[in-house]
């Protein structure tokens, strides 16, 4: 398979990027990788690892880069020669199977969408990150590729989301669940009403509405819901974990005693810190895109691009964006039919 990485996207470009992909092409020998992004600064970063397998790397040069503080569609328009916008050109001409940038994602998103383009049947694109749970993560879309959402689009994502979880993660009839404010049918907006109408219909292993409180519980596998409430969601989420974190470091210091039963407590809080420490699930996926698309967290380390590596080989082995292509379009072929 080919991945190609966009190896100025991100906080820690490109340092993060190509220490990640040096270790990633040491622990896997199925994959071949395009780097874009500013020649000379890449070979630089390759030349401190020693010896690096050349043969299955491909550099495309690519002076620009978009910064997250430029207007996505302008810049994707515009700086043609950016090494994002040279990572998506490679997708578009079907020269890689999945791409990975940590750039910014408004661009991520325009990129995708003007360049590689959707699934044909696919009405929106859905960001869907995956998050911990009490017994296992769940995947939760969209969150912030669209705002206002239509009851079909939420439809949809849970049949993307139903198969990605299916196809990368090895969930079998992947329980979905439909953000909601109460658990009745007849609860919620006029879009979660509608939506959940839809998906009793569709063939998904649908479980009705999932309030604020049980996302976390371990009960679902997917989790539907527009990109304005899943970016919320996730926001909130990021928040909380890092409070937390802080209030129990600050009470696990405040005396000799609580000290040493920090001390013993140890080898607990790292597999807890582990289980909530995004750079272990690599990136969210752009589910609904013609190819693969890995959305890595701004802040990603080389821990997290070895990771996001394995997310997309993951993806490719399962041949996801054909089973999304084949899901969706039984839907709307028979709802065309009807």
């Amino acid at each position: 398979m080919k991945l190609v990485i966009d190896a100025f996207g991100g906080d820690n470009a490109p340092s993060a990027v190509i220490e990640g992909v040096v270790k990633a092409l040491g622990s896997w020998d199925d994959f071949n990788i395009i780097i874009t992004g500013k020649e000379d600064a890449i070979l630089d970063e390759l030349k401190k690892y020693g010896t690096v397998d050349m043969g299955r790397i491909v550099i495309i040069d690519a002076p620009e880069v978009i910064s997250c503080d430029e207007q996505p569609t302008i810049a994707v328009k515009r700086k043609k020669n950016s090494s994002l916008v040279a990572a998506m050109d490679v997708m578009a001409r079907g020269e890689a199977d999945c791409l990975i940038s940590a750039g910014s994602t408004g661009a991520v998103l325009t990129g995708a969408t003007l360049i590689v383009r959707r699934i044909p049947g696919v009405k929106r694109p859905a960001l869907a990150p995956v998050m911990p749970t009490v017994g296992k993560p769940v995947l939760l879309l969209d969150c912030g590729a669209n705002a206002d959402c239509k009851p079909e689009y939420l439809e949809q994502f849970a049949i993307m989301g139903s198969a990605y979880m299916e196809g990368v993660m090895g969930i079998s009839s992947p329980a979905v669940g439909l953000i909601n404010n109460g658990e009745e049918e007849n609860k919620g907006s006029e879009l979660t009403k509608a939506a959940h109408a839809l998906l009793k219909e569709t063939d998904v292993n649908f479980k009705g509405n999932c309030e604020a409180r049980e996302i976390f519980s371990g009960d679902y596998d997917v989790l539907v819901t527009d990109g304005f409430t899943g970016n919320v969601v996730l926001k909130e989420v990021e928040g909380f974990a890092s409070a937390l974190f802080g209030i129990l470091k600050r009470e696990l210091t405040s005396s000799f005693v609580t000290k040493i039963g920090a001390g013993l407590s140890k080898p607990a809080f790292k597999r807890v810190k582990k289980l909530m420490d995004y750079t272990e699930y690599g990136g969210a996926p752009l589910l609904g895109i013609n190819g693969g698309i890995i959305k890595a967290h701004g802040s990603s380390d080389a821990k997290a691009f070895v990771n996001a590596i394995r997310q997309a080989r993951q993806y490719v082995a399962g041949n996801l964006t054909e089973k999304i292509a084949q899901r969706i379009n039984v839907v709307e072929n028979t709802k065309t039919n009807d």
